[in-house]
């Protein structure tokens, strides 16, 4: 063709949507069509790029996003027509598929066509009558006629029809025929999309380099690091777009003026993940962080950083306040609340309630996934498994496969042993999404909810090779090494972790109840006050901690830490069982310090709330007879060796405390007396019997010295193996 055409490229301060085929001036139809002609893409500077004056008519894609421009109203395009309730012609899937929508007009070209050619009558009959003629001509002006379009510019809507329809044979075969016509970088872009599409990463590759576009268009070469990334190519990847980002230094400028996602945003994610892929994971970080504070929009990023664990929650709140929602305009309110929503649930917990609300009531978001998945995260967080639960199934009613959903789904049903369940998700799963890491995932807690460990092994181990950054999976694949106490596979698999997800504690807290195991307290005590860095209010590592310092018997730290997770988990209205443990630890402390009324208080709560055993009784018992309550700690004895006859401790306190009770005085009111007609001996004669049992030894007889006689020779500790914290 003789015309001559644009080769303007966007700029890395534009977006992709700076060269869609479907942004156009239409000059013809606005109050300023005479101004701003000849000009090309203009980059951060304001300057016109090189090659980029030619005439606009040819290539009408170079102004404005479409998501900047007014929305019109082309309900009339529908077929057939959808009326509102207030008579005005309502939007039915074509006619939401505007020309000026994001990815540009869906409608068959003799549709566009026809839609020019409806009389304002016909307008007004589809209104009701409530538009006036003016309105009516005004709408009429502002649609573009597809037949006054170039050839090129018809074929490359062609192209795009193509291409959002899924038609990429037809897109490819256009597109290549445009490129030959045009050698137009854009169009280079537009076709290696297609081939990108197509999955022919290698095809896209050799276009784009075959023509140098890559060094013309950083479009071209942010689309050829992608493929070499898909390709598994990574370093040849970070070759193309460099191992930072080339513009940090440029001024700061708003985001993109199109309303899309700055390229520059893009490339920076795009370099995130290839350093994921090379385990680099501090300069991953780093990638994520500038991608989304290069361009706030840029929610990818945002959700890497927190989905995977890169940021501890205080360094989450700090990259928060450093973004710019501001350029959000009439957004602000909205976007700020749903990327609070996103943030760690064990700080500024005021500001993420807030936000919540501000979301549901204000925005009407209460069913939105986000909104939603916020909400099942704290849940679980709290360990309120039941609710946590429920609210993960209406989630799922709705999307059943939501990977961000079924992975604390899984959790909930591990938790309640839904054997059931977990075997016919698993199934489903495995079906639909058998290249999913969530898919073997839950295969892999099936097989360790039934207690075949080498099988749970297995299928965690393949969805951690699917996605190394699936953290689920990697704490699990450690799981089972414990669940066979196989410590140094263990420790291994923990600190793998730990180096992959440095933003959460839980790694660190397994490797230090790991060591604590092994008596290692010193290094325990390390990993712990690093999870204790992280997150100081988890209950569990609370109460690890105090179990610590119980260990080294300082009672004084073991009860601040105890108590502290008691109070935490209180408050959270936890259904978690650690909270069984955890009041049973802080009874023993209380013990220790010699707070018996306290420990008897905390035993008795476990007792009345959860199922008893032999141990609890036994300790209970034993707090009863230090405190001389002779007939109740015998009755705690009695019960604790109904559960377990095979009870050595209980079976010697409680015949410690028989040999007590046998030589006490009866008191006057007891039954007994009352029964027999007991009279009050004389006083003369109640000094000689106590006499008597003074000489014998009997009178002196302390409960305490003689439980710590009958330990002798059971335990290095006072109290025995049936003492011990859990």
């Amino acid at each position: 063709m003789s015309e001559s055409h644009s080769h303007g490229t966007p700029s890395h301060a534009q977006s992709t949507l700076a060269i869609s085929p479907l942004v156009q001036r239409a000059r013809a139809s606005r109050p300023d069509a005479g101004q701003n002609t000849g000009t090309g893409v203009q980059g951060r500077s304001g300057n016109v790029e090189r090659g980029s004056v030619s005439h606009f008519t040819q290539t009408p894609h170079q102004e404005r996003s479409p998501l900047v421009q007014k929305i019109q109203d082309v309900s009339h395009l529908a077929t057939p027509a959808i009326m509102r309730h207030n008579g005005t012609a309502g939007s039915s899937l074509l006619a939401s598929m505007t020309k000026n929508g994001l990815f540009g007009s869906t409608l068959p070209n003799t549709m566009r066509k026809s839609s020019t050619s409806m009389d304002a009558a016909e307008m007004r009959g589809s209104a009701n009558g409530d538009c006036d003629s003016e309105d009516v001509n005004s709408e009429q002006n502002n649609m573009i006629d597809v037949s006054d379009l170039s050839s090129v510019e018809k074929l490359r809507l062609w192209r795009h029809d193509a291409l959002m329809q899924h038609h990429y044979k037809t897109a490819e075969h256009i597109g290549d025929v445009i490129y030959t016509m045009t050698k137009d970088p854009n169009d280079a872009f537009w076709l290696a999309q297609v081939y990108y599409n197509q999955g022919s990463y290698v095809r896209a590759v050799e276009l784009i380099f075959t023509d140098q576009l890559d060094a013309e268009s950083i479009m071209c070469r942010y689309l050829a690091a992608l493929c070499l990334f898909k390709l598994n190519k990574y370093e040849e990847a970070l070759d193309i777009i460099g191992d930072s980002n080339p513009f940090q230094n440029e001024p700061c400028t708003s985001n993109s003026s199109d309303g899309g996602v700055k390229l520059e945003s893009s490339i920076c994610l795009l370099r995130g993940k290839i350093y994921v892929a090379l385990s680099n994971m501090e300069r991953a970080k780093e990638c994520f962080k500038e991608a989304v504070q290069v361009d706030v929009k840029n929610y990818e990023a945002f959700d890497y950083l927190l989905s995977k664990h890169l940021l501890t929650t205080a360094e989450q709140w700090d990259l928060f306040g450093s973004l710019q929602f501001q350029d959000l305009d009439d957004n602000e309110e909205m976007i700020r609340c749903l990327y609070i929503s996103r943030l760690s649930k064990y700080q500024n917990h005021k500001e993420l309630e807030n936000a919540s609300n501000t979301l549901q009531n204000k925005y009407l978001l209460k069913e939105n996934r986000i909104v939603k998945l916020a909400e099942i995260e704290l849940l679980n967080n709290q360990s309120k498994f039941t609710q946590c639960m429920k609210l993960c199934e209406q989630v799922l009613e709705v999307d059943e496969y939501n990977p961000e959903v079924l992975p604390i789904y899984v959790q909930c049903l591990h938790s309640f042993s839904a054997k059931n369940k977990l075997f016919l998700l698993s199934h489903k799963l495995a079906e639909n999404f058998p290249k999913s890491p969530v898919t073997w995932f839950a295969v892999a807690t099936y097989y360790l909810t039934m207690g075949k460990v080498a099988e749970a092994r297995k299928y965690f181990s393949r969805s951690s090779i699917m996605d190394p950054s699936f953290g689920y999976s990697w704490l699990g694949f450690a799981h089972t090494y414990v669940a066979e106490g196989e410590h140094e596979q263990a420790l291994s698999a923990y600190s793998t972790a730990a180096r992959f997800f440095p933003g959460t504690h839980l790694p660190h807290l397994y490797l230090g109840m790991q060591y604590n195991k092994m008596d290692d307290l010193s290094l325990a005590e390390e990993y712990f006050m690093i999870a204790y860095d992280m997150c100081p209010t988890d209950p569990l590592l609370l109460n690890e901690l105090g179990v610590i310092y119980f260990k080294r018997q300082n009672y004084i730290k073991a009860k601040k830490y105890m108590k502290r997770a008691h109070d935490a988990i209180k408050n959270m209205k936890s259904e978690s069982k650690a909270w069984i443990s955890i009041v049973i630890n802080l009874g023993h402390t209380y013990r220790k310090l010699g707070e018996d009324e306290r420990a008897v208080k905390c035993f008795k709560t476990v007792l009345e709330s959860s199922k008893p055993t032999a141990t609890l009784w036994c300790s209970l018992g034993f707090l009863y007879l230090r405190m001389k309550k002779i007939e109740k700690a015998i009755d705690s004895f009695h019960k604790a060796l109904a559960l377990d006859q095979g009870n050595q401790a209980s079976n010697k306190l409680l015949k410690t405390a028989l040999e007590i009770n046998a030589h006490m005085l009866i008191d006057e009111d007891h039954p007994m007396v009352i029964s027999s007609n007991i009279r009050t001996m004389p006083k003369s004669q109640s000094i000689n019997n106590e006499k008597k049992r003074t000489a014998l030894g009997i009178g002196s007889f302390d409960p305490i010295i003689e439980a710590k006689r009958l330990k002798q020779g059971l335990s290095d500790h006072e109290d025995g193996d049936s003492m011990d914290i859990e």
